[in-house]
């Protein structure tokens, strides 16, 4: 054998007629570094040397038979690694002694990419062979590709036959049974598994805390956490970052500041991952500063990071602040990306100036970020929330690929727009296009209905929810349709329909009639509406003000001024009503008697030459409406 380098320049190995000059370990090794950095081509050639000198590889030799299964297994690995099962599938077929790791390497590759069907198929094969006995390996295997409710089943197999073959004292195994019934949306037998073992690590109680709190079982995983500090467990950081998941769902802000501390003492706070899961639970709590806070002093930041400040902003209402961060962004060159953009489409509304929602769909175009269906959905959004439903319309058009989101913002666009029987004519489309609808789509389509007046179909809609899609109203369902009955003047109607709800109503329910009212002008049924609705929400001025509203419609000044006494001597303010303009990309706001725009004083000579024009028209003002806002004082003053 000459005395060269084991690897030659092709790249082959180097061979001659005697043998290689790596002996089957570590060729074995290197076959798997090739399958673990995926050198196909690499590997190949090693394959193809293994072929021309097979009589170093036959297994004649019973002593040589363990290494040389070695090196074939490393093939098989390295072939599915890099995505070529079939070129694994002809090794695995041309093998002829394989060992249970040959078996789970198979069913491993298949699992993978996907292929359930091929993969359970070699796990079965292997089972009813009665030569080769699968090991833990191949139960973890198997468990780990059971992540959604309908493998629960096969999770429920897999269980089985751990009991019957002996492994249910493995650890590894009990904490690959929790994740999958956790993921097959089975928490009770998640949380029987993990009561039952006798020995648990930190991934046994991060595999249950999480498994709660992606399942909204969030007060029970802050519970498990607490026992588990109870013992010698420490936690990771996947148990902190299901903690405060768990805090996020709860809004608890006090936990969440506890966890934190935590985090801080363990030394995992500068984590990347951590950072974001810190500013989305205190985004989700309220507590924008703390994000902030935190968002500023991060050492590195990556687009995951930066998209969850951005639906920090927009969640908390603060939509200025979030679009000011955004333009800060790409003016400093950081690269955007499709998450990113899609947040940012998330803060538009009324009140944004739609020429920056244009400059924002610019950058998409170039981006190429036009065939991702969530910024498409964000884009749809955002043109119907800024007034422009044209633009929404082709974008909408546009989609090579629309899911349910699609068609729920197109049709809530047309409802929002008034554009109530296009909503509806839409909601056909997607039928006959087959896709599914959400919840989110009846709330539109109760809204449409509102719109156009088609009670019997609002009806017809609310019923469907449950008898062909196995859906639950919600509260936001039966505000639509109370608004639906309200907006057609029918309010008996609507109180007969509260009161036969299956659940106690809600406060959009009493908002929704109580609005109902004040358009038809109804005081004894706004009353009613008024007194459930401050039982509800005591602090709320949306019941004085409906009603000081509707007394003022009736000419009932004195009602009217025992509603404005009530409001100041228990301390509750209406919320200032707010009007906006876009003029040249700017948006300007205004309030009641505004004086603090710039060109008020020309804003209001031009307002008071228009009202000469209307008066001398034979315009008579409506004191009804005029003196909404004004005490009963002010009112005898006019």
């Amino acid at each position: 054998m000459r005395n060269k380098s084991p690897i030659s320049p092709n790249p082959s190995l180097e061979t001659t007629t005697i043998g290689f000059v790596l002996n089957h370990v570590d060729l074995s090794l290197l076959i798997s570094i090739c399958g673990r950095e995926g050198y196909l081509r690499l590997g190949s050639s090693l394959h193809a040397s293994i072929i021309k000198n097979f009589e170093f590889f036959n297994l004649k030799n019973q002593s040589n038979l363990r290494n040389v299964l070695a090196v074939w297994n490393s093939l098989l690995s390295m072939y599915s690694k890099c995505g070529k099962l079939s070129d694994a599938a002809s090794v695995f077929d041309e093998m002829l002694v394989k060992d249970t790791i040959s078996w789970n390497s198979m069913i491993l590759g298949y699992l993978r990419i996907g292929e359930f069907k091929m993969g359970f198929e070699f796990f079965k094969r292997m089972h009813d062979s009665g030569t080769f006995r699968f090991d833990q390996a191949t139960l973890t295997t198997i468990l780990s590709a059971c992540d959604e409710p309908g493998f629960l089943c096969v999770t429920r197999m897999v269980h089985s036959l751990v009991f019957l073959n002996g492994y249910k004292r493995e650890i590894s195994v009990g904490n690959a049974l929790i994740t999958s019934y956790f993921k097959c949306g089975c928490e009770s037998f998640g949380r029987w598994v993990f009561d039952e073992m006798a020995e648990k690590n930190v991934i046994t109680w991060t595999s249950v805390i999480s498994g709660l709190a992606q399942n909204q079982f969030y007060e029970d995983s802050l519970g498990v956490f607490l026992k588990m500090r109870c013992g010698s467990v420490c936690p990771n950081s996947l148990t902190y970052l299901s903690l405060l998941l768990a805090c996020s769902g709860l809004q608890a802000l006090r936990e969440g500041r506890q966890i934190h501390g935590l985090v801080l003492k363990s030394g995992v706070h500068s984590e990347l991952c951590i950072e974001s899961a810190l500013m989305d639970m205190y985004s989700k709590c309220g507590s924008m500063g703390d994000a902030c806070q935190i968002f500023q002093s991060a050492e590195e930041l990556d687009e995951v990071s930066m998209t969850v400040i951005l639906v920090g902003f927009a969640q908390n209402g603060l939509e200025e602040e979030a679009l000011k961060l955004f333009m800060k962004m790409v003016k400093a060159g950081i690269e955007v990306d499709q998450n990113m953009v899609s947040a940012i489409l998330g803060v538009f509304g009324a009140d944004t100036t739609l020429a920056l929602g244009k400059q924002i769909h610019s950058l998409v175009i170039k981006r190429r970020f036009s065939s991702n269906p969530f910024v498409s959905n964000g884009l749809i959004n955002m043109y119907s929330k800024c007034g422009d439903l044209g633009e929404s319309i082709k974008v909408f058009n546009r989609m090579p690929l629309r899911n349910s989101v699609s068609w729920n913002s197109m049709i809530a666009a047309f409802a929002r727009h008034g554009n109530g029987s296009r909503a509806l004519k839409l909601y056909e489309e997607m039928r006959l296009e087959g896709v599914e609808p959400t919840d989110v789509t009846f709330i539109s389509l109760l809204h449409a209905c509102s719109h156009v007046g088609s009670i019997e179909e609002g009806f017809m809609f609310l019923e469907s929810m449950a008898k062909d899609h196995g859906m639950s109203p919600r509260m936001e369902h039966y505000a639509c349709v109370v608004d639906m009955l309200g907006r057609a003047g029918r309010l008996s109607e609507a109180k007969n329909f509260i009161e036969g709800l299956p659940v106690e109503p809600g406060v959009l329910v009493w908002q929704a009639l109580l609005g109902a009212c004040s358009i038809c002008g109804d005081s004894k049924m706004g009353r009613y509406a008024a007194d459930r609705l401050l039982l509800a929400v005591p602090e709320s001025p949306t019941p004085y003000v409906l009603m000081a509203n509707i007394y003022s419609s009736e000419g009932r000044w004195q009602e009217r001024a025992k509603i404005i006494k009530r409001m100041k001597e228990i301390g509750v303010k209406k919320e200032i009503g707010m009007s906006w303009i876009e003029v040249e990309k700017q948006v300007h706001s205004f309030v009641v008697e505004d004086r603090v725009h710039p060109q008020a004083e020309i804003i209001y000579e031009v307002l008071e030459e228009l009202i000469r024009h209307m008066r001398d028209e034979g315009y008579v003002l409506d004191k009804r409406f005029m003196l909404n806002d004004l005490d009963q004082d002010d009112k005898e003053a006019c």
